[in-house]
């Protein structure tokens, strides 16, 4: 506690030296400000001024500002700040003074110079006026850092650029929670429900065999293949264990091996892409082959994923009766993912076909 206290009055004391420079300086700036082609000059001074006290404000008082204020900025700080830090260095003195005067209380009192009862009223006196201090050493701190903050504080610019970094920020960890969450999912059902379900179907086998090929229990046996099966579609779109395992081309091959018609997958990329790009490309064309295959009526889907300027390119396209929705509910999520990675996802759809599904991803 009381380092802090030692560490604010240091930085007064310092910000009082500084404004007697400060106020020299804008002095000396309104004698220049007639002179030709001085302005710049004397805005680069303020701004070198000006990062000083920023520079004192962090290390004392812990107070950030922004360090892309102009010149002009700068300048109207230091014309105001100068009053400020003298006013501190004025509570400095008094401060000290105050220290004296009570040394030189309490040293009468010790010779015996001092009654016990004018040094208990000088006690209280100094307390009260202790306590005033302290708080006007608090209030020009609040008042430092308002007066920074007015002029120095980030710009509009710097304000938005940090807006838009906290969003990005938590927009991808948004993504990476939600693709967690699916690799989760999809280890609990393969380990767990899947499991129990061979078990069954290998318990109804044998019963087949040991007890006769009743109708009871080969329509369970079926059942019980057709609900693992199903099973593992939806583990399988989920998150494809494939994904983390082998990449993303031959995550791709599976989709196409499990469409139920055509498709033909070009994969063009040398380098494996960031996981994020690989698992929102990966769902762009395992949605559009699906889509393709349930609703457009399509014989054949061509995917071709590919690097141009910098960006994967994910283009998939069919030859059915056209017509996608780009609001639908599938469509739309991906175009959500995409544009959580700062990417572009585009549709085209006209009626009677064919349909284009492209997305852009950054390759980082």
């Amino acid at each position: 506690m009381w380092q802090g206290w030692a560490r604010t009055g240091l930085g007064v004391a310092l910000g009082a030296l500084s404004a007697v420079l400060e106020l020299a300086y804008v002095v000396l700036a309104g004698f220049l400000a007639a002179v030709p082609g001085a302005r710049r000059a004397v805005y680069g001074g303020a701004r070198r001024l000006a990062a000083m006290e920023r520079r004192r404000l962090a290390a004392f008082y812990g107070a950030e500002n922004a360090a892309d204020f102009t010149g002009e900025r700068a300048y109207r700080y230091l014309a105001v700040r100068w009053a400020v830090g003298l006013l501190g260095g004025l509570l400095v003195l008094l401060f000290v003074y105050g220290v004296a005067v009570g040394a030189v209380w309490v040293w009468h009192f010790l010779i015996g110079r001092s009654a016990l009862i004018t040094f208990g009223s000088q006690v209280v006196i100094g307390m009260v006026l202790l306590f005033i201090s302290v708080q006007g050493f608090v209030g020009l701190v609040a008042l430092e850092r308002r007066v920074a903050r007015h002029f120095l504080g980030p710009s509009e610019r710097e304000r938005l650029e940090r807006r838009i970094t906290e969003l990005a920020t938590s927009r991808a960890g948004v993504v990476e929670a939600v693709d967690a969450e699916r690799r989760r999912i999809e280890r609990d059902l393969h380990d767990g429900v899947q499991q129990r379900l061979v078990a069954l179907g290998m318990l109804l086998g044998r019963a087949r065999r040991t007890q006769g090929d009743s109708d009871l229990l080969r329509q369970a046996h079926e059942e019980a293949r057709q609900i693992l099966d199903e099973l593992r579609d939806v583990a399988w779109r989920a998150y494809p264990a494939a994904l983390d395992h082998l990449g993303l081309d031959e995550a791709l091959l599976r989709v196409a091996e499990r469409a139920g018609l055509p498709v033909r997958v070009r994969y063009e990329l040398t380098e494996r892409p960031a996981r994020p790009v690989e698992t929102a490309a990966y769902f762009v064309v395992s949605e559009a082959v699906t889509n393709a295959a349930k609703h457009s009526r399509a014989s054949t889907v061509i995917v071709r994923v590919s690097t141009e300027e910098g960006r994967v390119l994910v283009r998939v396209r069919d030859d059915g009766v056209g017509g996608a929705d780009p609001a639908g509910g599938g469509l739309s999520g991906l175009a959500r993912r995409v544009a959580a990675l700062d990417g572009r996802f585009d549709v085209d759809s006209p009626v009677g076909g064919p349909t284009t599904i492209v997305a852009e991803l950054p390759c980082a």
